[in-house]
C-alpha cells in the first residue's frame, strides 16, 4: 500500500503531525495497539505553558534550562516556550477543555517551576483530554486513515533514503510494506526497558531501535528520568502519582512518618525529579524500607477528590484513601530524555525519516526534563515535523527491508532486571559493564515467524545496549544520569552520540540554527 505520509504512533506528537499532513496529502497513522493506547493517555500532571500574567517565555526558558542541567539545546527550548501558547490556542479551537475557575484557567505549579504555569484537564486526566481533542479533529479529515494493532518493525530504504516501512499486522500475522514520501517516528518512550515503570506496555523503545538499525544518529539515551512517586503495591503495576500532588502540597515522609527532603535539597519536596528519586532511594536504604510515603491527608478531603479524581479512585481500589492516609511510593522509570537525534523540524540524520515526541531528541529536555514539558513538546514539535514533511520529495517505491531477523534470547523480564540493576537510578562502571556482558552472553536466535513481542524484545535489547554504552562513556553525574564512581560534573557539557558502525562518543552540538527558522 502507498500513502504520501506515514506516521508511526498515535500519541500527541504523531496525531498533531498527522493533522498538518492531511491538508497536503494522504496520511496513514499506524498504532501498535489501539489508537487510544499511548503514553499521552497516561499523562496526568498537565501541559506547561507561559500564559499567566506573572509568567513569560524567558522564565519558562530558564526553568527548562536549569532542569536540563547544562545539556538543553537552547534554540529548541526557545521554540518550545515561544510556540507553546499558539499550540494551546489550537487545542482549545479543536475542543480541548482545560480546568477553569471563575472563567480563568487553573494554573498549577510543579517541581522546578518558578511559576504556576501547568494547565490540567479533569484534574489529573490532561493527556487523555488532549488526545481526545486531537483524535476527534484528525478523524474528521478525509485524507487521514488509521491502522491499529499494527507494529512497525523495520524501515524500507532506497539509495540511502527511507521510502516507507514494514508493519506487522497482528490480526493476520503478516508483514505488510507501506510506502510513503516520508516517515515520522512518534512511537513514544522506552519505559518498558525497566522492571519498575509508569509507562504503558507499548513503550518498548521501538522508534529508537528502528531508526538506529538504518544508521540514524541516537543521542543522550543514557538520560532516563525516574519518577519519584509511583504507587508501590507489590505485584501490581507502578501507577503514577503525579508530580502535581507535591505541587499542590503533598509531603514525602519516610516509613517512620518523618519528612526528609529538607536534608537533601533546598527546594525540599519540589526539588527536580532526579534529586527526589535519589533522595527516596537513600532514605529507603537508611530506614531499611521498600518504599516511602506520599502524604496529602492534611488537605481538604473534597478538594482531593475533585482535584485528583483518577488518582484518588485508583488508590482507593488498592485500599488507600488519600484523604485519610499516605500512599506507599517508590521511584519508577518514567521518561527518556534522549532518542533519535533531530533538528528543530524533526528531520533525523537519515533522509526521509523524521521523529517527534519522546522517541526524538531535539535537545529540549537536556539531561533532565522539566515537569509537564513533554505534552508541550509533543504538540510543538509534532506540528513542526508535520510542516517539514510536507516538503519531502517524491521517492521511488523500490526498496529493501532494513532489519535484523535475529532476535535476543533473553526474555523481556531478564532485560528489564538488567536495566534496573545496572542502568537504573544509581549507576557505576561494574553495573553498566554487567549489562553489556549479559546482553552479549545472552546470544541471539533466528525466529521463523516472529510476533509483536519478539519485535519489541529486539528493540528493548538494542536500546538497552545503547543506554549502557552511553552511560559507560559518560564518566560524570548530570541530570538523570548518576554514577557513584564519577559523582561530579565534567565541563563543558557534552551530548552522547551513537550510530550503527560508528561507536559511542561524547560531542558538542554547534548552535547553527534559530528557534524561528
Amino acid at each position: 500500500m502507498s500513502f504520501d505520509f506515514l506516521v508511526v504512533g498515535a500519541g500527541v506528537a504523531g496525531m498533531r503531525a498527522a493533522i498538518s499532513l492531511a491538508e497536503q496529502g494522504t496520511v496513514l497513522v499506524v498504532a501498535k495497539d489501539s489508537i487510544e493506547e499511548s503514553s499521552t493517555e497516561y499523562a496526568q500532571g498537565g501541559i506547561a505553558v507561559a500564559l499567566s500574567d506573572d509568567d513569560n517565555f524567558s522564565l519558562h526558558l530558564q526553568d527548562t534550562l536549569l532542569a536540563g542541567d547544562g545539556l538543553c539545546f537552547e534554540p529548541a527550548v526557545e521554540a518550545l516556550v515561544q510556540e507553546g501558547p499558539a499550540r494551546i490556542e489550537e487545542l482549545l479551537k479543536w475542543g480541548a477543555n482545560f480546568d477553569k475557575e471563575n472563567g480563568q484557567f487553573l494554573m498549577a505549579r510543579e517541581g522546578a517551576h518558578s511559576r504556576s504555569r501547568v494547565l490540567h484537564a479533569g484534574g489529573d486526566s490532561t493527556g487523555h483530554e488532549i488526545a481526545r481533542a486531537l483524535f476527534e479533529t484528525a478523524t474528521s479529515l478525509p485524507n487521514l486513515s488509521f491502522q491499529s494493532f499494527a507494529a512497525v518493525t523495520d524501515l524500507l530504504m532506497n539509495d540511502g533514503q527511507v521510502t516507507g516501512a514494514v508493519a506487522y499486522d497482528q490480526k493476520t500475522r503478516r508483514r505488510v510494506d507501506v510506502y510513503a514520501k516520508s516517515v515520522l517516528l512518534a512511537t513514544g518512550g522506552a519505559g518498558q526497558l525497566y522492571l519498575n515503570t509508569t509507562n504503558p506496555t507499548v513503550a518498548t523503545a521501538d522508534g529508537i531501535g528502528i531508526a538506529y538499525r538504518v544508521g540514524a544518529e541516537v543521542a543522550d539515551v543514557e538520560f532516563v528520568q525516574f519518577h519519584p512517586t509511583a504507587l508501590f503495591i507489590p505485584g501490581r503495576p507502578r501507577f503514577l502519582l503525579s508530580e502535581a500532588l507535591r505541587g499542590e502540597g503533598a509531603i514525602l515522609r519516610n516509613v517512620h512518618g518523618d519528612r526528609f527532603m529538607q536534608r537533601y535539597h533546598p527546594m525540599e519536596d519540589l526539588a527536580p525529579r532526579d534529586v527526589v528519586s535519589r533522595s527516596i532511594i537513600a532514605e529507603m536504604r537508611a530506614t531499611g524500607a521498600t518504599h516511602v510515603l506520599l502524604d496529602l491527608s492534611h488537605k481538604d478531603a473534597d478538594w482531593i477528590r475533585h482535584r485528583f479524581p483518577t488518582i484518588y479512585e485508583t488508590c482507593l481500589r488498592f485500599g488507600i484513601d488519600l484523604t485519610k492516609q499516605a500512599a506507599p511510593v517508590h521511584p519508577a522509570a518514567h521518561y527518556i530524555m534522549g532518542g533519535v537525534r533531530t533538528d528543530l523540524h524533526g528531520q533525523t540524520s537519515v533522509p526521509g525519516l523524521f521523529a517527534a515526541g519522546e522517541a526524538a531528541c531535539a535537545g529540549v529536555h537536556g539531561a533532565n526534563r522539566l515537569a509537564s514539558n513533554s505534552l508541550l513538546e509533543g504538540v510543538v514539535f509534532g506540528a513542526r515535523a508535520g510542516e517539514a514533511m510536507i516538503g519531502s520529495k517524491e521517492k521511488s517505491k523500490a526498496g529493501r527491508t532494513f532489519g535484523d531477523e535475529q532476535f535476543p534470547i533473553l526474555t523481556r523480564e531478564q532485560l528489564q532486571q538488567l536495566a534496573w540493576d545496572g542502568c537504573g537510578i544509581v549507576r557505576d562502571a561494574a553495573g553498566i559493564s554487567n549489562v553489556l556482558q549479559a546482553i552479549d552472553k545472552g546470544g541471539r536466535e533466528n525466529i521463523s515467524e516472529p510476533n509483536r513481542k519478539d519485535y519489541e524484545r529486539r528493540n528493548l535489547a538494542t536500546v538497552l545496549r545503547l543506554v549502557a554504552k552511553a552511560a559507560f562513556e559518560r564518566k560524570e553525574s548530570r541530570g538523570g544520569h548518576y554514577r557513584t564512581d564519577f559523582p561530579n560534573k565534567q565541563e563543558p557539557p557534552l551530548h552522547s552520540s551513537v550510530r550503527r558502525g560508528h561507536g559511542t562518543k561524547l560531542i558538542s552540538w554547534p548552535v547553527s540554527t534559530s528557534a524561528t527558522s
